[in-house]
């Protein structure tokens, strides 16, 4: 019997330099119930290009450090643009959220009710499974070291974990994974103090983006012969929180990051 393999790699996908339909349709396969992403300090709202993009993008010029640990590294609006519209509004599996700190007002935006502090989002979602991650998470240079990070992520995690019946319902799903640069210690730190447990390292997990792999990379030497010999990997490390961990201590963990003032 005679094999072939007749793939094709796809062609490379031309930069999305819209800002997406209207009205704006997140397209996730999820319901989200805004009103349960509210806290007294931070509410996270849909990501929505027109609003949002320039002033991520502004913040990555400014401070392209916030970049380091990511896949990719974005100097112009397409690029964010076509990341919003293809990784996530056209990925039912996926949705990004703007996270406003409603502590420091925005003479700009007074409609928002605070200040844009930074964005993260879910993707890899499944349905099927009962299962998400939580990806995109950056806090911009103003914001951090402040309540934003954990108190943003915090909601994101009691919607996904807490049963549709419970006092603060949610999703009811059965896992929720953090996944981050293994050498990114304060995202893997975050991660720790939500109640994500450690789950393990991935080695050589993903080649990433030349211009960080001084920083972000695994540190080890690519072998002769090696097909991208120009390009270097990172380690991941994997956590997660699941259901039973939501059931036995970890609700009350979220609700005392909430409550702090």
């Amino acid at each position: 019997m005679s094999v072939i393999n007749g793939y094709q790699a796809p062609a490379p996908r031309e930069l999305v330099e819209d800002f997406g339909p209207e009205p704006y349709d997140i397209n996730f396969c999820f319901p989200i119930d805004f009103s349960r992403l509210e806290s007294e300090r931070v509410k996270l709202v849909p990501f929505l290009p027109r609003l949002h993009a320039q002033i991520y993008l502004d913040q990555v010029l400014q401070h392209p450090e916030l970049e380091t640990w990511l896949p990719f590294n974005y100097t112009r609006l397409a690029h964010v643009l076509h990341l919003v519209e293809v990784n996530f509004r056209q990925n039912s599996a996926s949705v990004a959220f703007a996270v406003i700190d409603k502590g420091r007002p925005d003479p700009e935006h007074p409609e928002w009710g605070g200040s844009m502090a930074g964005v993260t989002g879910l993707i890899k979602a499944s349905p099927e499974n009962l299962s998400v991650e939580i990806g995109w998470v950056i806090t911009f240079p103003a914001f951090q070291r402040t309540y934003v990070t954990s108190s943003a992520n915090a909601l994101l995690l009691r919607y996904c974990l807490a049963t549709p019946d419970e006092q603060n319902p949610g999703l009811g799903l059965r896992r929720v994974q953090w996944f981050a640069n293994a050498k990114n210690v304060p995202s893997v730190n975050t991660a720790l103090r939500l109640g994500f447990k450690m789950e393990g390292k991935l080695r050589w997990e993903r080649i990433i983006p030349a211009k960080y792999s001084s920083v972000a990379a695994n540190g080890a030497p690519i072998r002769p012969g090696d097909p991208k010999p120009e390009t270097l990997s990172r380690d991941s490390s994997l956590l997660s929180c699941c259901a039973d961990d939501w059931a036995n201590g970890g609700r009350e963990l979220v609700q005392r990051i909430l409550d702090r003032k």
